[in-house]
């Protein structure tokens, strides 16, 4: 399945666009971003920081991160990833180095923006302000994916949309649990 023409277009103006932003913070910030969210190594340390620290709030928060957050990767990496086999964008397009240590899998959607922003949704559900700064952070990991040339824009804007969804998916599961679900007596 091809995308409609118009969102080729901007996919691609935006890619070049993001990618050649050469600011030293862009340089700076947006790679450490992207190596901190590898394996969801920033958010596995945020859950454990929280949950050490932050007290009842701290694990509720926790709690509700770490399954979005792995929802999230099942569905982005594990199912959207093997029905759309999208290419990366083309190395052309980067005007650097960091090109070459982009992945091979599927380009669509953005499996490190799906982890970041599940987990940075359920956080918010239980601790606005910690939230807050998961989501600044989530922010810098999905710009980093398309500065990287590891993305386009869209599969970035997809990858959010499945961890919202993922979020919510987490969030709702008990409530829906114990209205389908028969009780045992």
């Amino acid at each position: 399945m091809r995308a409609p023409a118009a969102l080729r277009g901007a996919d691609r103006r935006l890619t070049r666009r993001i990618a050649a932003w050469d600011s030293p913070a862009a340089r700076r910030l947006l790679p450490a971003a992207e190596e901190a969210a590898g394996r969801t190594k920033l958010w596995w340390a945020a859950a454990l920081v929280m949950a050490a620290g932050g007290g009842r709030r701290g694990r509720a928060a926790a709690t509700g991160g770490v399954p979005a957050m792995a929802v999230a990767e099942v569905l982005s990496n594990g199912v959207a990833k093997q029905l759309v086999g999208r290419p990366r964008p083309p190395a052309d397009w980067i005007p650097h180095d960091d090109v070459a240590d982009r992945p091979d899998s599927s380009s669509f959607p953005s499996g490190h923006t799906a982890a970041a922003v599940a987990f940075s949704a359920a956080v918010a559900a239980s601790w606005p302000r910690a939230g807050a700064v998961c989501g600044a952070a989530a922010a810098l990991v999905a710009a980093g994916r398309v500065h990287s040339g590891a993305h386009y824009p869209s599969d970035v804007a997809a990858g959010a949309a499945v961890g919202g969804a993922a979020a919510a998916l987490v969030r709702a599961g008990p409530r829906l649990l114990r209205r389908y679900v028969p009780r045992r007596r």
